[in-house]
């Protein structure tokens, strides 16, 4: 039977490992971190581990000595790294037979580095991807094990599409386990030339100006939704969080971005470079007025 030792530490990583859980897979051990919450979408796989007996071990660096002997300890014929934002040393990824599969919610070659989710609604994409594949040295750049097309609808926000890409990714586990367990599998080289690498998101990257398009306001905030750290604005001093926008169609020619145009129950209509956007769901404790400047 093929031994797995598993790596993760945010949500897909819980739902993955709960998977091959349900396969009856032998893993030989899981890897995680309860220390250092860096993932907005963190997940901690200790109590599963405990509740069935698999072997645990806590730490904040892959490539330490003392990981690299619990690895090698454990003999496993794969490693499955889902999750995790280090990258892994050569001698880490020679611990296993076959190697490292890692995975990465964009359609590889295309979109490889940081923030794929995020990137894909920002960029306003209509497709990404679920790819599995074998680590290398580099970022994302290994053979592919696995691959699916995953659609992205207009209605779709960060945790839509992540639930997405993760029914997707968990059928794919279902398939390519047992394709490696009886070494029927197939690797498929990435092209680089085909390659480009998406670049980690910064706080800028979140602030919402109105001088852009509704449209891209609204990808802006959707792709920053729960269960990441939303995008922001700035008012009288205070940054405040805005989670869910609609667009709106303005005909006024002459009324400058960022002007609030109306503000009603809970909803504040705001001007944009090309229209309007409804702030409908958002962190502002006292409403601005209309006629305020966001």
């Amino acid at each position: 039977m093929l031994k797995i030792c598993f790596i993760g530490a945010v949500e897909f990583s819980k739902s993955a490992l709960l998977q091959l859980i349900d396969m009856d897979a032998d893993l030989c051990g899981v890897i995680s971190n309860t220390h250092n919450k860096i993932n907005s979408d963190y997940a901690n796989l200790e109590e599963i581990c405990k509740y069935n007996d698999i072997p645990f071990l806590d730490t904040a660096d892959l490539n330490s000595v003392t990981t690299y002997s619990w690895i090698k300890n454990k003999k496993p014929d794969v490693i499955f790294c889902f999750g995790w934002s280090q990258l892994l040393k050569k001698n880490i990824m020679e611990l296993a037979q076959m190697g490292v599969v890692g995975f990465h919610p964009s359609l590889l070659p295309h979109n490889r580095g940081r923030h794929p989710i995020i990137w894909a609604l920002t960029l306003g994409l209509e497709k990404t991807g679920s790819t599995f594949f074998f680590m290398d040295e580099g970022a994302d750049s290994g053979d592919i094990l696995s691959q699916r097309e995953v659609l992205i609808d207009y209605e779709d926000d960060a945790k839509s599409l992540y639930k997405k890409v993760t029914t997707v990714a968990l059928m794919q586990i279902k398939e390519f386990v047992p394709l490696l367990e009886n070494g029927e599998f197939t690797r498929t080289v990435q092209s680089d030339l085909e390659a480009n690498v998406w670049r980690k998101r910064g706080v800028d990257d979140g602030r919402i100006d109105f001088r852009m398009s509704s449209r891209a306001i609204y990808n802006q905030v959707r792709a920053l939704t729960s269960p990441y750290v939303g995008a922001h604005l700035e008012f009288k001093g205070c940054d405040i969080k805005i989670w869910r926008v609609e667009e709106h169609i303005c005909g006024l020619q002459n009324i400058e971005s960022g002007k609030v145009l109306d503000v009603f129950e809970n909803n504040i209509l705001v001007k944009t470079n090309d229209g309007a956007v409804l702030l409908v769901h958002h962190d502002f404790e006292v409403l601005p007025n209309k006629g305020d400047y966001l």
